[in-house]
């Protein structure tokens, strides 16, 4: 059932000598690139050889039940144990997005709503921070523009995991189906008369790529700096230190103003445009593809509405499968992991039907 897959014990040993190798080491980029596909692969090996050992102890356990009765009951519980393990080989094995074990960045614009929007897209935000918090990943803002209120214009994270997670616990593997138009309602704060209004706010969920991962024309960028400002037009800064930076090919624009150096603002500003041009690459080989690979990747789409916050019935709803609960403000607070493992499970039963 799974001999397809011994191909990829022979990668693994040929990972697990390369990074035995201390040159590799010296290279940062290289040694990333190789822990990254071995974190990858070591929970498809160590599943793989648990399959055959068990599929060999099965075997034996019944032949042994046949003269006597004793050990139909061990073969029982190692056919048990031999199915939880096919299912997760099953899962190990569907196709994937090949960026699932990245970091990510997340960009998070207010939309409609005014500065009601503004506060919904801060709430986002801190969402998005207390659910990395509780994974255990690192939280950098790249770039924020805030409002008088506390809320943001716009504001872009970086996520970033420890080590070399499996794609199933890497951040972007696991934040992606976040992308697309996040409905809020509830009585804003600026509302005198109580009424509830719905505004909204867009997400995009893009994976963070090494700068030898993308090839970017330094004649291709127009590179601009500015003095960055706070909220209403406040100065925070006396020195040209924002950056912005234009891809001329792509049209795409991308902006930096966190940093007190106008180096690490241009720093930034090309991490946000490199995982631009992927995204942008993959909308547009996704347009070009079948019906089901388009789904697949539909949620990088920010003009999709997916998903609503009611306040008033302490209500989250995901339009795209259904979900539903009555623990918003545990949401909130950062519990984000029922809808997520839902959106997973439903981009599972997706893949291995597309497999199939």
């Amino acid at each position: 059932m799974f001999e397809s897959a011994a191909g990829l014990r022979e990668e693994f040993a040929e990972l697990e000598q390369q990074l035995a190798d201390p040159a590799v080491h010296a290279d940062l980029v290289a040694s990333r690139r190789i822990g990254r596909r071995y974190a990858e692969l070591t929970p498809i090996v160590k599943n793989l050889t648990a399959h055959e050992q068990l599929t060999a102890d099965l075997a034996a356990a019944r032949e042994l039940a046949e003269e006597d009765p004793a050990f139909a009951d061990e073969a029982e519980g190692i056919a048990t144990e031999l199915a939880e393990v096919e299912e997760r080989l099953t899962r190990l094995l569907a196709p994937r997005d090949p960026n699932d074990s990245a970091d990510c960045l997340i960009e998070i614009k207010s939309g409609e709503g005014g500065e009601e929007s503004a506060l919904f897209a801060g709430d986002l935000f801190r969402m998005y921070s207390r659910y990395a918090e509780t994974r255990g990943w690192k939280v950098e803002v790249l770039d924020a523009q805030e409002t008088d209120l506390g809320g943001y214009k716009s504001v872009t994270m970086a996520v970033k995991a420890t080590g070399s997670p499996d794609p199933e616990n890497a951040p972007y593997g696991v934040l992606k189906f976040e992308g697309g138009v996040h409905r809020v309602q509830r009585v804003p704060v600026t509302e005198s008369q109580g009424r509830i209004h719905t505004s909204a706010a867009g997400v995009l969920v893009m994976p963070e790529v090494e700068a030898t991962e993308v090839d970017i024309d330094p004649d291709d960028l127009r590179i601009d700096v500015y003095r960055s400002s706070g909220p209403g037009g406040q100065g925070v800064n006396t020195t040209d230190s924002a950056v912005r930076i234009t891809h001329l090919p792509s049209g795409i624009v991308v902006s930096c103003q966190n940093e007190r150096s106008q180096l690490q603002n241009k720093e930034s500003a090309m991490r946000m445009l490199r995982a631009r041009l992927v995204t942008r690459a993959e909308e547009e080989a996704a347009s070009a593809a079948s019906e089901a690979r388009r789904s697949q990747v539909r949620t990088v789409d920010r003009s999709e509405r997916i998903r609503t916050y009611n306040f008033p019935e302490n209500r989250i709803a995901d339009h795209r499968i259904g979900f539903k609960a009555y623990n918003l403000d545990h949401v909130l607070g950062g519990d984000l992991s029922a809808v997520i493992e839902a959106l997973q499970a439903a981009d599972l039963a997706q893949r291995l039907g597309s497999a199939g």
